[in-house]
């Protein structure tokens, strides 16, 4: 339920209304808007009876919200979120971000050299995985701590804030030292104690979506993180799986903009793993960007075909100039600077 105040509803009554609904046995969330404030009632299992409610004196009108996500519908909250990582903001209004880098940190040598590369042709943040969930056991799994490190290495030589991935309820700690972003993998998007423990924290997260999520559960697993208090959360479409087997994951660009209908997160893009393919990687960003995607991550590494992890959806360095070429000249049609 959501409950919007009269744009005259002075402090007393707004807080009126919150004691209200927390003598009902629920949790009041104020909604501080430019105009007026509105505050969402969560906690409830079912329909929630408002007559209590809807007379007390500066409440404009009661709004009954049955999706299983509030806090991340545009209904609790119209207006776009804007996240800021490290200095650089992601959102609706704000240019496409393009975040760069390889899939794994397999040595200091190649982090350092593939971050001075992106970020020469234009990255605004750089990509690497410490922890790498695999398919098998007995594939290369991350450098972890190392990585991380490392990780942190590259940042201080570049100035790109790093992105990079925690698997576990208890690396959040450790990843959140090193990390300007976490990123959810599309396995554990509904690992439910990650998220839970990434809510807690107060750093911005990137959410995955699962391989076979619907959109609902999407945003389901996103309300896990804005209900602890983390409201710093962009979603990242990265392909669902299909009958198709031509590439890796089929790429949900509609997506995009059914999102944004219905959340006020901001939503990127993973053409890299969505496709598998290098030679899709650069015209499935444009697309994206077209679509409406608030920004793209893509895999770069200096020898791909030496990579110890998707090697085959890696771009060269001369291929990633040439998609930031395409992608400038593409942001200028599309009325960004």
């Amino acid at each position: 339920m959501l409950i919007v105040m009269n744009h005259k509803a002075g402090p007393k009554q707004i807080e009126a209304v919150t004691m209200a609904v927390e003598a009902m046995g629920l949790t009041a969330a104020p909604i501080p808007g430019s105009e007026r404030t509105a505050i969402g009632v969560l906690g409830n299992k079912g329909y929630v009876d408002d007559t209590n409610i809807r007379d007390l004196p500066g409440v404009q009108e009661v709004i009954h919200v049955s999706k299983p996500y509030k806090l991340v519908s545009r209904d609790f909250h119209p207006r776009p979120t804007i996240v800021k990582v490290g200095g650089v903001e992601i959102g609706e209004g704000k240019r496409p971000v393009v975040v760069a880098g390889p899939c794994a940190v397999e040595s200091e040598e190649q982090i350092l050299k593939t971050a001075r590369a992106v970020k020469k042709a234009g990255a605004d943040l750089l990509r690497g995985g410490a922890f790498k969930p695999r398919t098998g056991p007995h594939t290369f799994q991350g450098l972890r701590e190392e990585g991380l490190k490392l990780l942190a290495k590259a940042r201080e030589a570049t100035g790109l804030p790093i992105v990079t991935e925690v698997m576990s309820p208890d690396n959040v700690g450790l990843v959140a030292e090193y990390a300007d972003l976490l990123q959810v993998g599309a396995r554990n998007m509904q690992n439910f104690d990650l998220l839970r423990e990434l809510g807690k924290i107060r750093k911005p997260v990137l959410l995955k979506r699962g391989m076979s999520a619907t959109i609902e559960e999407f945003l389901a697993a996103a309300e896990y993180v804005l209900a602890e208090g983390n409201h710093q959360v962009i979603l990242c479409e990265r392909g669902i799986r299909t009958f198709e087997t031509a590439t890796r994951n089929t790429l949900d660009l509609a997506v995009v903009p059914l999102v944004k209908e219905l959340s006020h997160l901001p939503i990127m893009v993973d053409p890299s793993h969505a496709t598998g393919k290098r030679s899709l990687v650069a015209p499935m960003s444009k697309a994206a960007l077209v679509a409406g995607a608030h920004g793209v991550l893509v895999e770069v590494h200096p020898e791909p075909e030496k990579a110890l992890s998707d090697g085959p959806q890696s771009l060269t360095f001369a291929g990633f100039d040439r998609l930031m070429e395409e992608v400038t000249r593409l942001n200028a049609f599309l009325g960004f600077k």
